[in-house]
């Protein structure tokens, strides 16, 4: 639903915004209104009846306070207080029991798919959890933002001194075009001069070989 741009002006001068994150402030703030209302409309529907409207309604159970939980979304951390029925039937289904993050659905994606999940898996998944219905095709696309980012990590340049280099290959099982196979993800971790661990480079291979390792040490050369 479109918002006016008479009611932006009135919203702007009523809430004296003036920078970038007084909108993001605002966003946060309404955003966490809206959750509460929802819920307590959900808690409504579980009821049967709205607050203080039970009338001859047939039911021991009602409201019984309510619940902190800090949730994390794209617009910060906020605290919404989830309501509670006195039989603990309530379960809300827009923010479930154990969620916390209900940051962007791209975020999600990325999440499931760094966990050697297939397009199948990650679209089943998404479905159980949060009733979210999205086609391979744009689990592919969203999974296709990440890549440029990953290779601009992979290339970044390092710093010229390392003291301490550790240096292994994890080994593990993906599925791909429905075989089980095995790869190897060679892992090198630098210590700076200042103490502080960096990785400096994950790469995925067939095996693990001295060939590659080669190929991992002159790459580390070539970036500093």
């Amino acid at each position: 639903m479109a918002v006016a741009k008479e009611q932006i002006r009135q919203i702007i001068s009523e809430n004296n915004i003036s920078s970038v994150a007084d909108v993001y402030s605002l966003l946060r703030d309404s955003f966490k209104d809206i959750l509460q209302e929802l819920m307590e409309a959900e808690l409504d529907a579980t009821l049967g009846y709205e607050k203080n409207q039970k009338g001859d309604l047939a039911t021991t159970n009602k409201r019984n306070g309510h619940s902190p939980k800090t949730l994390k979304s794209q617009y910060g951390e906020f605290q919404i207080d989830v309501p509670r029925d006195r039989n603990g039937e309530f379960e809300p289904k827009l923010i479930p029991k154990y969620q916390r993050d209900i940051s962007g659905i791209e975020e999600k994606v990325i999440s499931l798919y760094a966990r050697g999940m297939s397009t199948r898996d990650i679209h089943d998944q998404l479905k159980d959890l949060y009733g979210i219905e999205l086609s391979a095709e744009m689990v592919s696309r969203i999974t296709d933002k990440i890549l440029p980012q990953v290779k601009e990590w992979q290339s970044r340049p390092l710093a010229p001194i390392y003291p301490f280099v550790f240096m292994d290959c994890i080994h593990y099982k993906v599925r791909e075009d429905g075989r089980i196979l095995s790869r190897a993800a060679y892992v090198v971790l630098g210590v700076t001069t200042e103490g502080y661990k960096e990785i400096l480079s994950i790469t995925v291979g067939a095996n693990e070989t001295s060939k590659f390792w080669l190929g991992m040490l002159n790459d580390l050369k070539n970036r500093g």
